[in-house]
């Protein structure tokens, strides 16, 4: 859990470097890729997760600039990779500049549960982890190799002298 601010800090911008690098192998085509016939688009889930975070963060009393939302999700991958790189910069420095290390500890209600602002805060970054888990797979049905998050994509491992993947 986080105990300062520059702990989260850190975590969030790896974490959103990590995310930009994979929003950055998405091409406006793949963005039709559907998780199933009548599911969420490839586009619409890489939308929400760039549009989520300031009203994340708005919905626990940080004012950021929320994003101006069309009536349907962009067309453009690079539109979406723009807003993102905005968007985690901009909650970056909201955060230092509205909340203390003592504001990790305050209490407030987060979807029916009590949980600290540190609590919140995380799961800020497990929701834009969760999403771009969610982002790699259609980019793999798509046919887009891509980003290696915590590791080397399948492809990445021959050049490493392995021809097949550890389980």
């Amino acid at each position: 859990m986080y105990v300062t601010i520059a702990d989260f800090i850190y975590e969030w911008k790896r974490e959103a470097m990590l995310t930009q690098k994979v929003l950055e192998g998405l091409t406006d085509n793949s963005l039709k890729q559907q998780v199933y016939s009548e599911g969420r688009t490839l586009g619409r889930i890489a939308w929400h997760l760039t549009t989520s975070i300031p009203d994340y963060l708005a919905d626990f009393g940080l004012e950021i600039n929320q994003v101006k939302k069309a009536e349907s999700v962009p067309n453009s991958a690079k539109e979406i990779v723009e807003t993102f790189k905005s968007v985690s910069s901009s909650a970056a420095e909201v955060i230092e500049q509205q909340w203390t290390d003592e504001s990790l500890e305050k209490v407030q209600n987060a979807f029916g549960r009590e949980e600290t602002n540190a609590q919140i805060l995380m799961g800020l970054i497990k929701h834009i982890i969760h999403h771009r888990g969610q982002v790699t797979v259609l980019m793999r049905q798509a046919g887009i190799k891509p980003f290696g998050v915590y590791g080397p994509p399948k492809e990445d491992w021959v050049q490493l002298g392995v021809e097949s993947p550890p389980l």
